[in-house]
């Protein structure tokens, strides 16, 4: 799964769900003239593709790889399959979507009300918990896509966490320095979105310095 791949796009039929296990793929909703924004990102706890289990058939959004990594698919007609079984598989699944609408949820409302630079510090933390390292790389313009903005506000808000000394950016490649100072500098929204999760998905969250392990059925 290549930096940038779209998985997906707004108003199509999905081919496959896709569960990531070293790649982050971020949900961004499309708008009209071209302008997007972040509403979601899935990594190794959760799946890409809600929609196909849940009978919407298409939606809004766009699927597009944020870090690089590795993935598995299912047909479209399998994970069907499994989920009309009403079996763990169902339930697993439910409870994951339900975390999945809390955080876009809460993305919509920090998005509103809190400031570019605590956008970055919760976008940044939501994407380390989903990786075993401290690194992220990514394209200045994809970063702008995720939070909504122009590049310079990337660049402007990234250089103030750097001046923290909380990371260390040159060119999209970010990398995580302070990882408290950045739970200590963000607005509330991340604190929310994690516990959410770890309620609703407590088997699925790996025992490791760093985020979740893969969703297991």
């Amino acid at each position: 799964m290549p930096l940038g791949q779209v998985l997906y796009e707004s108003g199509r039929s999905m081919s496959h769900a896709y569960f990531p296990t070293t790649a982050i793929v971020s949900l961004l909703y499309v708008m009209e003239n071209g302008a997007s924004a972040e509403i979601a990102v899935v990594g190794c706890e959760g799946v890409v593709g809600i929609t196909l289990f849940m009978g919407g058939g298409s939606t809004p959004s766009r699927g597009v790889v944020q870090s690089a990594g590795m993935g598995v698919r299912l047909s479209a007609q399998r994970i069907k399959d499994e989920f009309n079984l009403s079996g763990p598989a169902m339930h697993l699944l439910l409870r994951y979507t339900q975390a999945l609408i809390s955080q876009m949820v809460q993305t919509a409302a920090c998005n509103r009300h809190h400031s570019l630079d605590q956008q970055l510090c919760r976008w940044l933390l939501l994407s380390m918990d989903r990786l075993k390292g401290n690194e992220l790389v990514m394209t200045q313009e994809l970063i702008a896509n995720m939070l909504g903005v122009r590049r310079e506000g990337v660049t402007e808000a990234a250089l103030k966490l750097q001046a923290a000394g909380l990371i260390r950016y040159a060119r999209g490649h970010i990398t995580v320095l302070d990882r408290k100072g950045l739970e200590q500098r963000t607005c509330e929204c991340y604190a929310v979105v994690k516990q959410e999760y770890d309620r609703l998905l407590p088997g699925v969250q790996a025992k490791e310095p760093f985020g979740y392990g893969p969703m297991k059925f």
